[in-house]
C-alpha cells in the first residue's frame, strides 16, 4: 500500500547529523493499525521511500517524543534532491514487509 504526506526536516538534537521527518499523527496511527505485531528491533517498519526523483529503502522508527513515526533521510538523499532542516517536503513511501 502506498502512502504521502508533506512535513518538515528537522536535525535530531542528540548531536551527529541525524535528519527525519515526522508523520502527521493520523497517518502513524494507521501505519501502527496495519503494523501490530510486525514491527522489527526498535519497532521499526521497513518502507520504500520517495522524495522527488530520488527512491531509497530504510525504515520508519516509533518516536516517543512526538508519539508518531519518524522517516530517517540520509546523506545522499538531501544531497541528490538539495534538501535542508527547516525545509517542507513531499514524501511517497511503501511498506514492504507487511
Amino acid at each position: 500500500m502506498d502512502f504521502s504526506f508533506s512535513g518538515e526536516i528537522w536535525i535530531f538534537a542528540g548531536g551527529g547529523s541525524w535528519y527525519f521527518i515526522t508523520l502527521p499523527h493520523d497517518l502513524a496511527d494507521e501505519i501502527q493499525a496495519r503494523s501490530a505485531g510486525q514491527t522489527r528491533g526498535f519497532g521499526s517498519i521497513r518502507v520504500q521511500a520517495q522524495i522527488g526523483t530520488t527512491t531509497w529503502s530504510t525504515s520508519l522508527f516509533r518516536d516517543k517524543k512526538s508519539a508518531s513515526y519518524i522517516l530517517p533521510l540520509k546523506k545522499e538523499v538531501r544531497l541528490s534532491q538539495k534538501l535542508k532542516a527547516g525545509q517542507s517536503v513531499k514524501v511517497k513511501f511503501s511498506l514492504t514487509e507487511l
